[in-house]
Order: C-alpha cells, then sequence, then structure tokens
C-alpha cells in the first residue's frame, strides 16, 4: 500500500490531518507580532563626549583620537565614523550584520573606559548609545505645544508627569523628549560690574562650587532615639542664588545679584523646535523589538486621551506622527492584494477545470496551506512583517499547484474508464514523485537566500522560510486531502456537460495545436537549439545592462528637509529662513502638518502628507516642486529627501567617502574636483553635499606669555577666567521638587556679540586685581573647517546626494573620476544605503548560482540520474531569467523621464533579484513534470522520441493550468499602488514576465533537449 493510499481509504484520518493544521495556523496568528519589516541584528553604538567651549582641533586630538583607537579594537565592528565639532565628538560605530548588539556595547564600554582617565578632566563622561537600524526613527512622535509657556515650562511638565506615564505603558522601550529645553540656573554675568567690584570669573565659579554644597549628615544615635540630620548648604532658589555671598571686604559683601542676573532659565538655547510653525517639545515612541508596534501605538494613542483631560490650561498635545500608519496602511494593501489574488486563482481555475466539484479540491488547499504556513512562521519565531506577507500573497500561486495537478491527473484517469476511487488511488501514487520533487525544489531553492547572510539574508530571511513552509504544507495537502477530496468529490461524466465539456473542447483543440506545434520542433530540432542557445547568452548582456539599486524608493508619506546655513548664522537668522521653509511646506496641497528642529547652522525638518486616499500625487511627483521653492530660499540650503526604502540607510542615497592620512584641507580639494564633476553629469538632483566645510570663523586670543609671567600669572589662571566667562559649562547642580538641574555661569549675551567686546572683560591679575583681557592678548581671526570627520580613522570628506540615475550608476560614476584624480594614498570608502549596495552586490550571483547547483543535486538524486536534472534545469531556467531581465532591461534609467516602458518594469534590486531565485524553482517545476512523466512513457515500452512526445501533450494540461494559476496568482503584484508598492510591484514583474515567457519556450526547448541529452531506455532494454 502506497502512502497515499492510507489517506484515500480512511477519509477521516485525511480530515484529521487538515483539521490539526488549520487550529495550529488559527491559535498561531493572534500570537504574531507586527512589524514593518523582520528584525536583525543591524545596530550602531554612539560615543558621544562634551567637551564645552573646546575647538573642533582640540576635540580631535584630545578626546576623538583616544577614543577610536581603544574602541576600533573592539570585535564585530563594519566601520566607524567620527566627528569633532566645536565642544562636542560624536563617534559612530557601525557594527557588522547580525553580530550581538549586548556583547558589542559591552566591549565598547570597556575600551571607553580604559582611556577614560585620558581624556582632559573638563571632559564630561562619554555617554554611550545603542540604536538598531531599524529603531532609527520612533513608532511614534508627540507634538506638544503652547502659547502660552514657555519651553522650559513645557519640558518640565512632559519630563514630571508625560514621560512617566507613558513611559510605563506595556510594549515602549523608552519616551525620549525631543528639542527639550531643560531648567537650568544661569547666571548671566555682567563684566563690567565684576570689574568694579574686582571680581574674577574664577571667583564665581569657586564660591557656586564651595557654597552650592550638598551635605549629607547622617543620623544621631542615641540610647533610645535617633535623629535624622540634614543642613541648608545647597541653593534651591533664585532668591537663594541672588544672596549668595561672592567676596567680602570690610564687612562689605559682594553678593552675587550684584555682578549677575540671575534667572531659571534653560540648559541651552541652541536649538528650536517648531510643530506646523507653532513653538513645541516633540516626544519620541519607541517600541520594545519583541512587542507588537500596532499595539503599542493604540495604546500610546488611549493613554494620550487620557493626558489630553488632564494638561494644564495653554498646553495642546497631539500625536505628531505615527510610523504604524504607514505599517498599516501596507498591510491593508497586501490583504487586499492576497484577496484579489485569490479571487483571481479561483476563478482561473474554474476556468480551466469548469466544474465546482473539481474547483473545490484546489481552492480548499489554499486556505489551509496559507494558515499552516502561518503556524510554522509561530515556530520559528517569526513576525508578520511586510516580507512574510509578501511571502503569503507569493504562496497563493504556488500552493495550489499540487492540488490542481493532483485533479486534472485524477479527471486524466476518469476519462479512461476508471472509478473515481481507482482513479484516485492511481493518480495519487503516479504524482507522490513529481509532487515530493517540485516541493524539494522549491525549497531548494530558497535555501540560498535564507542563509547567505548580508543584508538579503537578513531581510528575507522570513520571506524564503515562510514561503517554502506554506509550499511544503500545500504538499501535505495535495498528498492527504486532495487525493480523498478527489475520489469522493469527481464523478465520471464531470465532463460531459455546462462549462467543464466546453472546458475540454477547447482544450483539445489547444492540445491538438501544441501537438503539431511540437511535432514541427522536434523535426527542427537544430534551430531549437540555435533559439536556445541565442536565448540563453542574451540574458547576459540583459543581466549586465540593467540598472541596479538596493531597493525601490517607497512613498512613506513624508518628505525630510536637511538644512545647511552659513557657519556664522544665529538662531535667530536661521529661524527666520527656517520660517520660510516651513511656509513653503504648509503651502503644498497634500500636506497635513510640519515639523522643524532648528539650531544656528542646520536643521532637520518636512512635511507630512495625507493619506493616500486623499491625495492624488506621490512623495515622488511633490518633491519637484518642494525642491524648486525650496532653492529659491535665500541665506539657506534645504534638501528635501525621502527616508531610505529599508532600515539602516542614511540621510541619503548617495553617501560617498574620500578617507587619507593627508590633511582634511587636501581631501577637500579632491571632494570639489568630484562634486564639479558630479554636477556637471547632470546624474544628482543638486550638486553633492560635502560634509566637511572651511567656512567657520574663529578667533583666536593670542596671549603674551611672558607678560603673563612678569605679572606673575599663569596661562591656567588666564585659561580659566576666559572658559568661566564664556564657555558655558555648568558647575554644579540645584534642586527643585525632587529633580536636579545644572547651575550655568556665563557672560550675558549682549557682552559676547563679537570677539572684540571679549576684549574688555577683566581677568585675575597681580595681587587679585583685575587687568583688561587686552592688556596680555591679541585677537587673531581665521577659518577653520566647523568639523573635523573621520572614517576607520583616516580624516575623511563625504559626498551625500540624491542620484537621478540607478544608485549603482551614479556610484560608478563617482568611483571612476575618483581613480583619474586621486593620488596614492586616499582610498574610497561608503556609509549608509550606497553601503549597502556595495555590501550585496556581490551577493546575488553566488546565491543564484548556489540555488541551481542544490536544484540540480536534488534532481539528480530524485531522478537517479545527471541528465535528467540538466534537461530540466538548462531547458526552463535560461528561458525564465530571459523573460525576467526583459522587464528589468527595458527599464529607463532616468527615474524623471517619461518613458512607455516605465509602468511595467523595474530595476535589478533586492526583491527583484530574490523573484529572480524564486523564478528558478518555479520554471523548472514545467519540466519536471514533463521529463519525470517522458521517461515513466519509456519504461513502458514508447521510444524516446514518441515517449517525451506523450509526456508533453499529455502534461500540457496541468502545466498550463499549474502556470496560469501562478501568473495569475502574481500578476495582482504589478498592479499595486499605494504603501510599500514598489517592493511587491518589483518582484511581481519579475515573476510574472520570467513565468510566462519562460513557460511558453519551456513547453518547445524541454522536449528538444530531452532529445539531445536524456537517456534511451529503450537502448537499455535492448
Amino acid at each position: 500500500m502506497h502512502f497515499t493510499d492510507l489517506f484515500i481509504r480512511r477519509p477521516v484520518l485525511a480530515l484529521v490531518v487538515s483539521l490539526l493544521i488549520t487550529i495550529a495556523g488559527l491559535q498561531a496568528i493572534r500570537s504574531l507580532n507586527v512589524r514593518q519589516y523582520p528584525r536583525s541584528e543591524n545596530a550602531a553604538v554612539t560615543v558621544t563626549t562634551v567637551y564645552v567651549g573646546a575647538s573642533a582641533d582640540l576635540v580631535r586630538g584630545f578626546v576623538t583620537t583616544p577614543l577610536e583607537r581603544a574602541i576600533a579594537a573592539a570585535d564585530g565592528i563594519d566601520y566607524i565614523e567620527s566627528q569633532s565639532t566645536l565642544g562636542l565628538s560624536t563617534i559612530k560605530v557601525r557594527l557588522k550584520l547580525n553580530y550581538d548588539s549586548t556583547r558589542a556595547l559591552a566591549e565598547i564600554s570597556s575600551k571607553v573606559d580604559q582611556v577614560r582617565n585620558d581624556l582632559p578632566p573638563e571632559a564630561e563622561v562619554p555617554v554611550i548609545n545603542i540604536e538598531s537600524a531599524d529603531s532609527a526613527f520612533a513608532s511614534a512622535y508627540l507634538s506638544f505645544s503652547s502659547d502660552v509657556l514657555l519651553q522650559n515650562e513645557i519640558t518640565d511638565y512632559l519630563t514630571r508627569v508625560v514621560q512617566p506615564r507613558l513611559a510605563a505603558v506595556e510594549g515602549v522601550q523608552r519616551a525620549d523628549i525631543l528639542g527639550a529645553r531643560t531648567f537650568a540656573m544661569r547666571v548671566w554675568l555682567k563684566p563690567e560690574r565684576m570689574a568694579a567690584f574686582n571680581v574674577s570669573p574664577a571667583q564665581v565659579r569657586q564660591a557656586l562650587a564651595s557654597n552650592n554644597y550638598l551635605a549629607a549628615l547622617g543620623q544621631t544615635k542615641g540610647a533610645l532615639i535617633q535623629i535624622n540630620l540634614t543642613a541648608n548648604t545647597n541653593l534651591q532658589t533664585v532668591q537663594e542664588f541672588k544672596q549668595l555671598v561672592i567676596r567680602q571686604q570690610d564687612g562689605a559683601f559682594v553678593r552675587l545679584e550684584d555682578i549677575a542676573d540671575i534667572v531659571l532659565g534653560a540648559e541651552n538655547y541652541t536649538q528650536e523646535v517648531r510643530f506646523s510653525g507653532q513653538t513645541a517639545v516633540f516626544m519620541g515612541i519607541w517600541s520594545l523589538p519583541n512587542a507588537n508596534a500596532l499595539d503599542v501605538i493604540q495604546r500610546i494613542r488611549q493613554e494620550m486621551e487620557a493626558i489630553q483631560r488632564d494638561l494644564p490650561q495653554g498646553i495642546s498635545a497631539r500625536v505628531a506622527y505615527d510610523a504604524t500608519e504607514y505599517i498599516q496602511d501596507a498591510i491593508n494593501e497586501v490583504i487586499k492584494t492576497l484577496i484579489e489574488t485569490l479571487l483571481i486563482v479561483v476563478v482561473v481555475i474554474f476556468l480551466f477545470l469548469g466544474s465546482l466539484r473539481s474547483v473545490l479540491v484546489p481552492v480548499v488547499a489554499i486556505p489551509l496551506s496559507l494558515i499552516g504556513a502561518v503556524f510554522l512562521m509561530q515556530v520559528f519565531g517569526f513576525t508578520v512583517n511586510l516580507l512574510t506577507l509578501l511571502a503569503i500573497v507569493l504562496s497563493v500561486g504556488l500552493v495550489v499547484d499540487d492540488a490542481i495537478v493532483m485533479v486534472e491527473n485524477v479527471e486524466r484517469l476518469l476519462r479512461k474508464g476508471l472509478r473515481p476511487l481507482d482513479a484516485a488511488i492511481q493518480g495519487a501514487r503516479e504524482l507522490i514523485g513529481p509532487v515530493i520533487a517540485t516541493t524539494i525544489v522549491l525549497a531548494a531553492v530558497y535555501a540560498p537566500i535564507g542563509l547567505q547572510g548580508g543584508l538579503t539574508g537578513a531581510l528575507f530571511q522570513e520571506f524564503v522560510f515562510t514561503l517554502a513552509g506554506a509550499v511544503i504544507i500545500s504538499t501535505v495537502v495535495a498528498l492527504t486531502l486532495s487525493p480523498m477530496m478527489s475520489a469522493y468529490l469527481l464523478k465520471p461524466d464531470i465532463e460531459d456537460h455546462g462549462l467543464a465539456a466546453t472546458s475540454v473542447r477547447l482544450f483539445n483543440r489547444a492540445s491538438k495545436g501544441y501537438g503539431r506545434l511540437l511535432d514541427y520542433t522536434l523535426r527542427w530540432r537544430p534551430a531549437v537549439y540555435l533559439v536556445w542557445v541565442v536565448i540563453t547568452l542574451l540574458a547576459v548582456p540583459l543581466y549586465l545592462m540593467s540598472p541596479v539599486e538596493l531597493a525601490p524608493s517607497e512613498d512613506q508619506g513624508v518628505i525630510f528637509g536637511i538644512l545647511e546655513a552659513s557657519a556664522d548664522a544665529s538662531l535667530d537668522q536661521t529661524s527666520l529662513y527656517a520660517a520660510a521653509a516651513n511656509d513653503i511646506f504648509l503651502g503644498i496641497p497634500e500636506t497635513d502638518f510640519t515639523f522643524q528642529l532648528t539650531s544656528a547652522t542646520s536643521g532637520f525638518g518636512g512635511l507630512v502628507t495625507k493619506p493616500w486616499e486623499q491625495r492624488e500625487r506621490t512623495v515622488f511627483q511633490i518633491l519637484p516642486e518642494v525642491q524648486q521653492k525650496l532653492s529659491g530660499i535665500p541665506g539657506i540650503r534645504m534638501f528635501p529627501v525621502t527616508p531610505p526604502a529599508l532600515p539602516g540607510g542614511g540621510d541619503f542615497p548617495v553617501e560617498f567617502v574620500l578617507a587619507s592620512t593627508a590633511d582634511t584641507e587636501q581631501i577637500l580639494q579632491f571632494a570639489q574636483q568630484l562634486q564639479f564633476k558630479a554636477m556637471q553629469s547632470g546624474m544628482f538632483l543638486f550638486p553633492p553635499i560635502i560634509d566637511v566645510k572651511i567656512d567657520q570663523p574663529q578667533s583666536e586670543f593670542i596671549i603674551d606669555r611672558d607678560k603673563v609671567a612678569m605679572l606673575g600669572l599663569d596661562l591656567k589662571q588666564v585659561g580659566g577666567d576666559l572658559a568661566a566667562m564664556v564657555g558655558g559649562d555648568y558647575v554644579n547642580r540645584f534642586d527643585i521638587a525632587g529633580r536636579s538641574y545644572k547651575v550655568i555661569p556665563q557672560i550675558q549675551r549682549t557682552d559676547r556679540l563679537t570677539p572684540e567686546q571679549l576684549q574688555n572683560i577683566h581677568v585675575t591679575g597681580p595681587a587679585g586685581q583685575l587687568i583688561p583681557l587686552s592688556t596680555i592678548a591679541t585677537i587673531r581671526n581665521s577659518t577653520v573647517p566647523r568639523s573635523l570627520n573621520r572614517l576607520q580613522q583616516l580624516n575623511a570628506v563625504k559626498l551625500s546626494g540624491i542620484s537621478m540615475r540607478p544608485l549603482d550608476e551614479a556610484l560608478k560614476f563617482l568611483e571612476d573620476e575618483a581613480t583619474k584624480i586621486l593620488p596614492a594614498g586616499y582610498t574610497i570608502d561608503y556609509t549608509g544605503e550606497s553601503r549597502q549596495l556595495r555590501t550585496e552586490s556581490g551577493r546575488f550571483l553566488p546565491a543564484f548560482a548556489l540555488a541551481v547547483a542544490l536544484i540540480f543535486l536534488v534532481l539528480s538524486a530524485q531522478f537517479n540520474s545527471f541528465r535528467d536534472p540538466f534537461v530540466i534545469l538548462a531547458g526552463s531556467v535560461p528561458l525564465g531569467m530571459f523573460g525576467a531581465l526583459l522587464f528589468t532591461f527595458l527599464k529607463i534609467p532616468d527615474p524623471n523621464v517619461g518613458f512607455w516602458t516605465s509602468g511595467w518594469t523595474t530595476t535589478l534590486n533586492i526583491y527583484s533579484q530574490v523573484g529572480l531565485v524564486t523564478l528558478v524553482g518555479l520554471v523548472a517545476k514545467n519540466g519536471i513534470l514533463i521529463v519525470e512523466f517522458a521517461n515513466q512513457q519509456q519504461l513502458i515500452g514508447l521510444p524516446k522520441l514518441e515517449a517525451i512526445r506523450q509526456a508533453s501533450i499529455i502534461r500540457l494540461r496541468p502545466i498550463l493550468m499549474t502556470s496560469a494559476a501562478t501568473i495569475a496568482g502574481h500578476f495582482p503584484l504589478t498592479l499595486v499602488s499605494g504603501a510599500g508598492a514598489a517592493a511587491r510591484n518589483s518582484i511581481g514583474l519579475v515573476l510574472v514576465g520570467g513565468m510566462f515567457i519562460g513557460s511558453l519556450f519551456t513547453l518547445f526547448v524541454v522536449p528538444s533537449i530531452y532529445m539531445l541529452v536524456a537517456r534511451d531506455h529503450d537502448k537499455e532494454r535492448g
């Protein structure tokens, strides 16, 4: 008794197996988390060190360099990028993909601790943060604005009330305040009053440090009682700070209020935050990696409703941006596509079979297979994301194949006169081998993708294993439930009337026509071989000449604006121009709201569009209009960009780095030459941005060291006085209602408008008397870089931009031009999306070759022959590749140039490449059906030519049915629009085009190659 006989003779057993699959899948649905992309270990560690007032050169030499050198010794690092600016060192350590981020964080923290004592004592303790690539943006952003309260007052309310409530919501990883202005006691020093009272800056800092002291006294220990002790050695209110005695002479006190204005202000005034033009403070909500983001933000919305009822008068709050809306829209679009696919596949099957009884068998197999795949997702710890949902959509056209083949074979035997039960038993026995072979082939074709590593492997592992799982479950259904249903549903006379009879007549005509064409090609096999060789060879240039990018850009409903201002601009000046940019954003009809974070020389903002159903234009159609209008704003440059399509990308698609041990100025000269070449090429939306700009005005106080020595002073004392007056570093902290805030003395703004004003301030002189700074110092003006950047511990300059051509073409242009002009000792490197593309570009061909090799070996074991697998693969794979690559080769590289092919072509990207690998298994299935049946025909005595002819004609109907079901199942992907449509469209075009053209050629090429290569069993018998 064969395996399938058991389920046909015992139908309850087949039903029990199917019900178990259904129950397992249904219980799994509720437990799966929802994300935009599969979770992967793709993290970056950021080490931030504040050195208040220090120049960029000082920060690089004494902070960035020792930290970089220590961090570089840690394991798991892909590259290290650093930036040294005025008062700040930022080191970004990008980890290797799928490297344990917890281990890396611990090791980097240890390396930083080793060199902590080597840093300047005035530098603050380095702050280490780790951020996953898929959490670069929060799940939601909340806006709190007011026309009454100041930003520091809003910030304090959020810190005390709102932040703890939101952080306690289930599934929230952190709730961060963005654009915060934290309370601080600002001591605005008055130089002329200090000079009049003979108070030096160092004395002010010393008085604050000595008289704002936290005393921890403990408690008394009596025989019977004990009492806690404390002392009012610390200052808490503005009035207490005002009364602080700085110095006394002859019984007269000089108090802090005599030489300074003391106010409860903010730590810094270097950033402005606005929401749709109104002053605001933002909060970002990040979800836990293992939490369902959709559920988390829904709970946040419920908590926000409760918070809004308790808000003080004058504060308004709203959910400014909800990233899960895009995820939900994308999921809804996929579900919509899934429903359309199911309907189309059912209609196609019905048209071919013509009988509701016959259609019921494969139709039942579809939901069973999909539900079973959901259970396997739970077993492997997968999530519901755009890629696993795409796998479910694609599997609709695949899981139905085995059931279709089973029904068609049983119907063929019924037409020969067998009883339904006997027809089902014999039909299932005949198809055990082919069905298992095709399933193993599809599973084998996905293995290289899921196991290859890199970004493609990390993203598509869940995709391919979900797809393979659905196919495996469909095989179980096809060998258990489908034969049983065929035995009890199909009738011998089912094709004698109605649509079934019409379908049979039409197919018989098609079969006869195909037979005549097949006879013709078998007689003229040399011509077929020539066509086959030409098409196979043509696939190579089609692949090489197809435009390449990492992933198609998606309309995510947001346009970001990256702002640059002149190096000497103030926040007041930049804010005026930023407001003009905001007016442009609000003037776009599709805009829902805008947001801005503006500092003196840079900024970040953007617009969020209305939902898809409320607008007619995509963000890519809006982008040129925004770019044109923003270019007309004087005083700033703002570059509109869309977010990267995949996690881990940078601000711009093109991020091209020149690195060397040479000085930054020398590297910059070559970068400017490259920028000019790029601008001339017309390949970029705007001239690539150079991250290093030598335009920062700097005034250096040249201290006469001999005069300092003659006056009995030292440079430490002079430098300390200058830093205390101008630097803005905090001395210590004070307490308000259980929270500590900084105490910051600094010269008031009106006395530090220009460097020349600072010459009038007084520093400590001989015998404690103050002297003007101009007595011992002069000013030397110069221009220095705004920042000093490094990559892999080499001085580096980065060019960033947006390409109007495929990303690969833009990078090749820059690489070629750089090779022409760069001398020895210079290297080329990449960050962000450009690095991802260059890393992934070499992975496709090895994965493709491995997939073909695995299929070949699997089929060799199945057929016990190396010839038959060659016939199957050679007669189908090159033809399918040719058909698919036509749809990438005909893509016009410039997306801004309209062309008649634009609507149905795509680029070579990670989605279309996965589609190409998938296509190998799909087109090979047709060859398996033909070759396996031809071998059976030879074994029963037919000559080789007649065997392949009969096999091709008999298997024509199941091949057409399965191919039509697959093509119809994938066809909705070529027409989709909305959230996440570009990725689905890309893989859909490749599969539909390759399957249609590949299947058409396979019907004629496989028989001819079979005659050339396959074994002649008749001769063996002889």
